[in-house]
């Protein structure tokens, strides 16, 4: 669709590859308030913009990879906010996992514009997303998904619709995060475990995966966590402050709905560990360090 335009707002390390896959079918604009990250934009494909209401000008689409919900009521309704500047009839896909407060006054809001708000966020890290085999949850009205089609597409190896209602998608990421982050934190425990006992964490990792115990994030994350007392440490593919963010949002949606978490709750204090340990832009395998200490 090569007269689809989308801005990807947000260049960092999942909007940059984002922004590149679309550039594959779409027209792509660009903005990031780091000029290093618009300058790989540009020469991926991506026309760079020097604001972000020049850059969703006249698009179809705005497709918004922020960090919370603050940011995003920054981007869209602050001082330099776009909303204003959206013509009547495009979209704004939100990617990020925020939580679902204050979702439905974001779209209400921008419904009085006569903007969509088309609730998308993703899962599958950098690599995944230059590749188009992410997996995204949506909730938006039947309208508001096929003007995002084009987007959505390009972008999903899994794409499911989990309601008509912005909110629905952020509600099932939520639960997608509480299962990820307990997860995690169950690796370092177990991989901790087993250098505790003497066992090789190596082979120990291989026998694991290969039984019942196994899981993606044994298997995503073991390998990394293995590196964490390295020289180098493991490579940040998804910092470890972004699961003290996303286990807050359970644990803010479980009391919500009156329901204890508390599995949950005692991985989210593993991850809050780990920032006061000074953790939080490290790789989040390197939360195994709060619970094995390190080597003599």
């Amino acid at each position: 669709m090569p007269d689809y335009t989308v801005a990807v707002l947000g260049l960092g390390a999942m909007g940059l590859p984002i922004a590149t896959r679309l550039t594959t079918e779409l027209t792509v604009h660009g903005f990031d308030i780091a000029a290093p990250r618009l300058a790989l934009a540009a020469d991926a494909g991506i026309a760079p913009f020097e604001s972000a209401v020049a850059a969703v000008d006249g698009v179809d689409a705005v497709l918004l990879a922020v960090r919370d919900g603050a940011q995003l009521h920054d981007v869209l309704f602050g001082e330099t906010g776009i909303a204003d500047s959206l013509q009547d009839g495009s979209i704004v896909i939100l990617t990020s996992t925020v939580g679902t407060d204050g979702i439905a006054d974001v779209a209400d809001q921008l419904g009085t514009r006569g903007v969509e708000l088309v609730d998308a966020p993703l899962s599958g890290g950098p690599a995944r997303a230059g590749q188009g085999d992410l997996l995204i949850v949506v909730g938006a009205t039947p309208a508001a998904r096929e003007k995002a089609a084009p987007v959505l597409t390009l972008l999903a190896s899994t794409l499911t619709v989990v309601g008509d209602r912005p909110g629905d998608g952020q509600a099932l990421k939520t639960v997608n995060q509480l299962l990820c982050g307990v997860h995690i934190a169950a690796a370092a425990e177990a991989l901790a475990l087993a250098s505790a006992l003497g066992l090789d964490p190596a082979a120990t990792l291989e026998a694991l995966q290969g039984g019942a115990a196994a899981s993606f994030m044994l298997g995503n994350r073991g390998p990394r966590m293995l590196e964490a007392y390295s020289d180098e440490g493991a490579e940040v593919l998804s910092q470890l402050d972004i699961f003290v963010k996303d286990m807050g949002i359970v644990s803010s949606a479980a009391r919500a709905a009156h329901l204890p978490v508390p599995v949950a709750s005692a991985a989210e204090q593993l991850f809050l560990i780990g920032t006061r340990h000074g953790l939080g832009a490290k790789d989040d395998s390197a939360v195994i360090t709060v619970v094995k200490p390190a080597p003599q």
